[in-house]
């Protein structure tokens, strides 16, 4: 029997970079600065942007403008999915407020990370969530849960599958219909992930699964493709890299948003995306941040490059 990889035909790349990447960002970057990035991305074709977290400033002061950077830019962000980040009914109100349609919620696999990152237990952590759960659903606000540290913990390693499922099942019982599943710190392997999702999807079939891979380990790509293998079509990315949990001691960035839009483009899988776009974008980010990037793009561009002036007769590689 012939073997063939099955893969999707489209996949939705949500941009975290306003979110997850600047607040990985010690340096208070002007809010003039963020706009001009949020604006760049816009440029480059995506579909989904995760904008800012309304979390307390105390908490993440980098942050701290969320309401002004979202009223300034959000009737410019036609035809694209915009989300934030609240860890609690304050910060939904604040995000409602601003004018975000769609809320994610913070949830951490295991109770060591909950107590760093929310000072709490995860079963009390979620249980917490109940008022914005009923605000959304009260205000008619598109909702969806995320789970960090889903694949391994810092503090406790490995996080088994029974953990993820009781914590899904808990998502679906207040009506949470898309669940993000965070490598946080970059531990997952791709056969993890692959088994992973078999359980959840076997175990509830009618939820929709996001991916946030982190690129600690160099392993974000190989993740995507395992996850990409189970049908999953949402995946979050940062452009040139940005991205690292501050309640994650070793975590690092996003898999690159540039890197993920050409992995998928080699394959034919449809983003919507303009990769030059991307890489342009990725290398202003860089420049206006002062941050290294960290992607294979920044560094040797896309494999097509090597074949555009290929030498008369010669065919094209596509």
């Amino acid at each position: 029997m012939e073997k063939k990889l099955t893969l999707p035909e489209r996949v939705t790349i949500c941009e975290v970079a306003p979110r997850d990447g600047f607040q990985s960002i010690n340096e208070f970057i002007p809010t003039e600065n963020k706009l001009e990035i949020i604006r760049k991305l816009a440029a480059t074709g995506i579909t989904s942007l995760e904008i800012t977290s309304f979390v307390h400033p105390r908490a993440i002061p980098q942050l701290k403008d969320a309401e002004e950077v979202v009223r300034t830019v959000i009737n410019e962000l036609d035809g694209i999915d915009v989300r934030a980040l609240v860890p609690n009914l304050r910060g939904a109100e604040r995000a409602f407020g601003a004018g975000v349609r769609k809320l994610k919620t913070m949830l951490s696999a295991t109770d060591s990370h909950s107590l760093s990152n929310a000072n709490a237990t995860v079963k009390d952590s979620q249980e917490k969530q109940a008022p914005i759960f009923e605000y959304v659903a009260r205000e008619n606000i598109e909702v969806m849960g995320s789970i960090s540290v889903a694949f391994g913990c810092p503090f406790e390693g490995l996080v088994p599958v029974e953990r993820l499922v009781e914590i899904v099942g808990r998502y679906d019982a207040a009506d949470v219909r898309e669940i993000s599943l965070a490598d946080t710190t970059g531990m997952a392997q791709p056969k993890q992930v692959f088994d992973t999702l078999e359980v959840l999807k076997t175990e509830f079939p009618h939820i929709t699964y996001s991916m946030h891979f982190h690129n600690t380990r160099g392993m974000a790509l190989a993740n995507t493709l395992a996850a990409l293998q189970q049908g999953v079509t949402l995946y979050d990315s940062s452009i040139a890299g940005l991205g690292g949990c501050p309640y994650a001691p070793g975590a690092t960035g996003n898999v690159s948003t540039e890197d993920l839009a050409h992995m998928l483009a080699e394959m034919d899988i449809e983003t919507g995306t303009d990769l030059e776009a991307l890489i342009a974008a990725a290398k202003d980010v860089r420049d206006l941040l002062g941050v290294p990037g960290d992607s294979y793009m920044l560094k040797a561009g896309p494999s097509c490059r090597l074949h555009e002036e290929a030498p008369t007769g010669q065919k094209k590689v596509k």
